[in-house]
């Protein structure tokens, strides 16, 4: 290292740990070169973790769905991107990531991926959808949009019927909101309300699921993402499911793509999903249902100048624009993230301006407008955690 170099290189080491995104660049052979302290957050590792262990060895999803390995072979960015895997402990993380291919004189020599977190809050049980605090029920639920609006008048009927049901869609849509809104709309409201986690590799959590719901009184077991369980687990849920087949239980389940690509690939047990199939419910993507983003948007406004007693009530013409040029790959959670984010930078402002947008936000909406991009469904990624639990 030169003297230049060592004299810049604490500024370098500086400005990247203080980012307020991952970065995570690798070189050439897959091999970690940089690692801030933002992405260690977001993966839970440190860098004596990650040495120079390939990302393979890191985490868990098959090479051609690390964004970071599609860059490194291809040598074409891929922006917009969104990720799910599992680090080494098995702790799920969530991103949606701008990678990009870097060159030196003409070759290529590694790639850089820009991450930001979407699901660092998840384990606090958001309710993207939701107007208050209380327990969900469809009336709390933001639907503008015809699509939604079936949505609930589907799961309504669901409601009444008490059979099994099955939610289709994307993280981020409100598929534990239209389960909760489901339970608290039953015959069985009254009875407690599970929420089984489909990232598990634990073959006896069936088992102690078994034991924690041994019980005669009535109840609604959400089982979310069963698609991300093993095929082993996913037959014991099958039969367990079965075996508990009585009056007064309700069973709902989720899964984040389509059930019968899913069933060619063999992620999703064919059995269990006829199991759930009574009622199936498609929830349809933000970016196909942009109808919902201002209502949202204004009752989230609402909401948190009632409780906290913000200044905040509304968004100018230009944020409107960018919010509904946007693709939410996030969905309403990336939305509630964003108002999230800004709103707690706000001081006497009344309304949301565009310079008052993260700055990372800002960038990708520009990028959006210069490219004219065209927005595409992106592939759900798994999530995979299996607990009883009253949360989402």
């Amino acid at each position: 290292m030169n003297k230049n170099e060592k004299t810049f290189f604490p500024l370098f080491e500086f400005a990247v740990n203080r980012a307020g995104v991952g970065i995570h660049a690798i070189d050439r052979n897959g091999r970690t070169v940089i690692y801030n302290d933002k992405m260690k957050a977001i993966e839970g590792l440190e860098l004596e973790e990650v040495g120079d262990r390939s990302i393979l060895e890191l985490f868990n999803f098959d090479q051609e769905e690390s964004t970071l390995l599609k860059v490194l072979q291809s040598g074409q960015e891929q922006l917009n991107v969104k990720q799910t895997y599992w680090n080494r402990k098995g702790t799920e993380i969530t991103t949606i990531n701008d990678t990009y291919p870097v060159f030196h004189e003409g070759e290529l020599i590694g790639a850089v991926e820009i991450a930001r977190d979407i699901t660092a809050l998840e384990k606090f049980v958001l309710h993207p959808l939701r107007k208050n605090s209380e327990p969900a029920t469809f009336s709390q639920i933001i639907a503008t949009s015809d699509e939604m609006k079936t949505v609930i008048s589907t799961a309504r009927k669901a409601a009444v019927t008490n059979l099994p049901v099955l939610l289709v869609g994307e993280s981020g849509t409100g598929k534990d909101l239209i389960a909760e809104s489901i339970h608290n709309e039953s015959t069985n409201s009254n009875g407690p309300y599970y929420t089984f986690f489909g990232h598990q590799s634990d073959a006896t959590i069936i088992d102690r699921l078994d034991e924690d719901l041994n019980m005669s009184k009535p109840f609604t077991l959400f089982c979310e993402r069963i698609d991300l369980l093993s095929i082993s687990l996913q037959q014991k849920l099958f039969s367990f499911l079965k075996d508990s087949e009585r009056h007064g239980r309700q069973f709902i389940a989720s899964i984040g793509d389509d059930p019968v690509e899913l069933i060619a690939k063999g992620t999703l047990l064919k059995e269990l999903y006829y199991f759930f199939a009574s009622f199936t419910i498609r929830i349809t993507p933000l970016r196909k249902r942009k109808m919902d983003i201002l209502p949202f948007v204004n009752s989230y406004l609402a909401r948190r100048k009632e409780r906290y007693g913000t200044s905040l009530e509304g968004i100018t013409t230009e944020v409107e624009q960018v919010f509904l040029q946007y693709d939410w790959p996030g969905n309403m959670r990336e939305l509630e993230f964003l108002l999230d984010e800004v709103s707690s930078l706000a001081t006497m402002e009344s309304v949301i301006t565009y310079d008052m947008l993260p700055l990372h936000f800002r960038l990708k909406s520009d990028s959006l407008t210069e490219t004219s991009t065209q927005a595409t469904d992106f592939i759900v990624q798994p999530e995979k955690e299996l607990m009883p639990s009253t949360g989402i």
